[in-house]
């Protein structure tokens, strides 16, 4: 009896709460780089060169949020970071076997094969999930941090907090408004997801099987994790850049009443937009701060992850 409760799986539930204290950890380290994207990521919105920016580079928007707004300008948006962090990794870490392993039974393979397909999709429905869960959070939190009283960029909407901003918001556009940028949401997270643990237990398989690391040193989780933020970094950036501008673009009310963006209908026609305007670059704007952002988000998150894994199963087994 009590081997068999030592070998019994964590249930859905366990991965969800464990990848949800793993994102909120990471979050608090890797917010204020977020916050420097996404002010760079608004800074210049369709408008071609000439214009004189207000940032220079991802360490100028650190070291003048710093200087003018303290560390409560560099953690913009935290609170409600946290919850979309929650709702995010816990959705990302806690489905992503269960589907990888249904869709690989699927086309009859084994549950134990790495298959690059059915990883990949795995990955993107289970960040679908968590980017839908979380829309509401992630929308006030790209406001609040776009938000600076002395160097502002881009729309600027004031909150005094997460729960003015969602009464706000809720007051003025009712429950669709919690809603708008949910396409955009859904197709960032779902590039960013569909690399993130694929490239991530990809790459902890290869150092393990080859005998490079040792299959569960903290080595491997940084090395496997470093990977795995690299790649999402690429693979994300044009829709993430995209989610910010439709998620904080003014908007006007229509004749039927509604509340819609001045700039953009949804993230393609954002993406075209920008692309049009300021090149391929303006999807790419900002991306020195998302690497800053999305490296060591990626190593806490998974490397973190994996150590609570370990140490509740430890937990778990001990007291039963």
């Amino acid at each position: 009896m009590a081997s068999s409760t030592t070998l019994s799986p964590l249930s859905t539930l366990e991965f969800f709460l464990c990848g949800g204290l793993a994102g909120c950890i990471a979050v608090t380290v890797s917010n204020p780089a977020e916050v420097a994207k996404t002010r760079l990521q608004l800074q210049g919105e369709l408008v071609k060169g000439g214009k004189k920016r207000i940032y220079k580079d991802a360490l100028d928007v650190l070291a003048k949020t710093w200087r003018n707004e303290g560390i409560r300008g560099l953690q913009r948006g935290l609170g409600p970071a946290y919850v979309y962090q929650t709702l995010l990794n816990g959705s990302r870490l806690a489905f992503y076997e269960p589907f990888r392993r249904a869709f690989n039974r699927s086309i009859g393979r084994s549950i134990t094969d790495q298959i690059p397909l059915t990883s990949v999709v795995a990955g993107a429905a289970s960040g679908i999930i968590g980017a839908s869960l979380g829309n509401p959070l992630f929308l006030i939190k790209a406001r609040m941090q776009a938000y600076s009283p002395i160097l502002p960029v881009g729309t600027q909407h004031y909150y005094k907090s997460s729960f003015d901003a969602l009464a706000t918001i809720f007051r003025t556009e009712k429950f669709w408004g919690l809603l708008r940028g949910v396409d955009a949401a859904i197709l960032r997270t779902a590039m960013g997801s569909s690399v993130q643990l694929p490239t991530y237990k990809w790459t902890k398989n290869q150092l393990g099987s080859h005998g490079l690391l040792p299959s569960n040193s903290i080595l491997t989780y940084l090395a496997s994790s470093s990977v795995s933020g690299v790649c999402v970094c690429i693979v994300m950036q044009p829709a993430d850049t995209a989610l910010t501008r439709v998620y904080n673009q003014p908007t006007t009310r229509t004749p039927d009443g509604r509340l819609a963006g001045t700039l953009y209908r949804n993230p393609i026609d954002c993406l075209w937009k920008t692309f049009r305007t300021e090149g391929v670059f303006g999807w790419y704007k900002g991306s020195t701060a998302q690497f800053l952002r999305v490296a060591p988000h990626t190593i806490i998150t998974l490397t973190v992850n994996d150590i609570i894994l370990g140490l509740y199963k430890d937990i778990r087994n001990r007291r039963s």
